[in-house]
């Protein structure tokens, strides 16, 4: 029996060392959505430093023949065996154990790799801020799994972001009016009594912001405005972001403290992409949100003519800025079949540009939005309201601000990040940088 057993267990080593050895490597992960290492470049200096063999051990490790499989198996037991919080309320928590999360389906390939980031970056933005190792929070069951990304800021955070909006109002002076939106996560709003010791309120950070706010700049409250709809889906339940119906009640708020007209979503066509499954999946690991895809729902202006021009920024293996293409007319709105994990990619295709939108609106009001990818949803609801819409995004910006404002006539400018970025000091200081460089 005990010879008949070495047998067996020789026989499966065996056979899983001859498909590890022989079988083709893999180099794009559908469960990841992320391209898998490379085989690295020989040199005699890194062969000494012993950087090499490393990195021919990470590729040999990331590069595993049917990996998406094993992962899928790996996830499928482990999800059995997980240790639930609670029964009644169906939740787990997921630590994170590094400081870098799988990269979400976004194009192109900088855009998921920052977007990404956004999150892990905040991690850094005091000591009572652990953003990052946070974790995730996965409630419900069934096709209303929802992961929820715990927020670690305090009450005290985000005064920088409050004093790069007063920075702008002082420097660009009273024709041009500047405001201030901090977009709330969907942790503030559905996160279960019971695991609420995993994150910390967004609330009196947000209020903390506006504090600090100089009465020349406008405070954009919109916490207010998505807390009487919670009940829609103003949420992603699979993603990181806020859906496109959040943004439309963000953005009609925006139009009320700026004083232009808004259209409801009657003036609006809608679209679904079915079957939509975000980032959460790959920065939780969890097989219950890749089992719970959602429609992504999206709403497209219908009587206003407008025009998109885009000036795209080429970047480096560092996803640094190196340089822009020539300007070019596109469509803001791409379109994604059902399935496709980049849907919230439908505004604008991403975040490594320049947009511009030249619209049928004739009141002299140009808007500048300065954003993260949280902000992408926000500029289509604004055609209605303003004659031009700008938008750029905090971390790919090489011209100086104040020039830009300048040259295309700029009268209000819109700060609108999530809660993650405005607490965040590193945001402050690119913006900063926009006045100098």
């Amino acid at each position: 029996m005990n010879k008949l057993y070495v047998t067996l267990v020789a026989l499966a080593f065996t056979a899983v060392a001859f498909v590890f050895a022989t079988f083709p490597r893999s180099t794009f992960s559908e469960l990841e959505k992320r391209e898998l290492a490379v085989f690295p470049d020989f040199s005699w200096e890194k062969l000494k430093a012993g950087t090499f063999t490393q990195e021919v051990s990470s590729w040999f490790n990331d590069t595993e023949p049917f990996r998406d499989a094993f992962m899928w198996l790996s996830m499928t037991v482990k999800s059995k065996e997980r240790l639930v919080l609670s029964d009644e309320d169906n939740v787990t928590f997921h630590a994170s154990d590094t400081e870098s999360e799988p990269q979400p389906e976004e194009t192109p390939k900088a855009d998921r790799v920052e977007d990404a980031k956004e999150f892990e970056n905040a991690n850094m933005a005091n000591e009572n801020a652990k953003i990052a190792h946070a974790g995730i929070i996965i409630v419900g069951a069934g096709s209303n799994v929802r992961a929820l990304m715990a927020y670690g800021g305090g009450a005290e955070g985000g005064t920088t972001y409050a004093d790069v909006a007063n920075r702008y109002q002082q420097e660009l002076g009273s024709g041009v009016q500047v405001y201030c939106m901090v977009i709330p996560t969907a942790v503030e709003f559905y996160c279960p009594d019971k695991v609420k010791k995993h994150t910390k309120r967004e609330l009196p950070t947000i209020k903390n912001i506006f504090a600090h706010l100089d009465s020349g700049v406008k405070p954009v409250s919109i916490y207010q405005a998505l807390a009487d709809h919670v009940d829609e889906d103003i949420y992603l339940r699979t993603d990181h972001h806020w859906a496109p119906l959040g943004a439309y009640y963000a953005a009609q708020q925006f139009a009320l403290v700026a004083g232009v007209p808004f259209r409801d979503l009657s003036s609006y066509e809608k679209h679904v992409v079915h079957g939509y499954v975000g980032s959460m999946y790959g920065f939780s690991g969890d097989i219950s949100v890749k089992n719970a895809p959602e429609d992504f729902v999206y709403y497209t202006p219908t009587d206003v003519e407008y025009t998109t021009t885009y000036t795209i920024y080429t970047i480096d293996k560092k996803y640094k800025v190196t340089g822009e293409k020539k300007p070019y007319d596109g469509q803001y709105f791409m379109k994604y079949k059902d399935g496709s994990g980049a849907a919230y990619s439908t505004f604008m295709g991403g975040d490594t540009k320049i947009t511009r939108v030249r619209t049928s609106t004739a009141n002299g009001r140009r808007v500048l939005v300065l954003k993260d990818s949280f902000g992408n949803a926000l500029p289509g609801y604004m055609f209605y309201s303003f004659e031009e819409v700008h938008v750029i995004d905090f971390r790919y910006f090489t011209k100086n601000i104040k020039a830009y404002v300048s040259e295309n006539k700029i009268t209000d400018i819109l700060f609108a990040n999530n809660i993650f970025m405005a607490y965040s000091p590193n945001t402050a200081k690119n913006y900063l940088r926009f006045l100098t460089q």
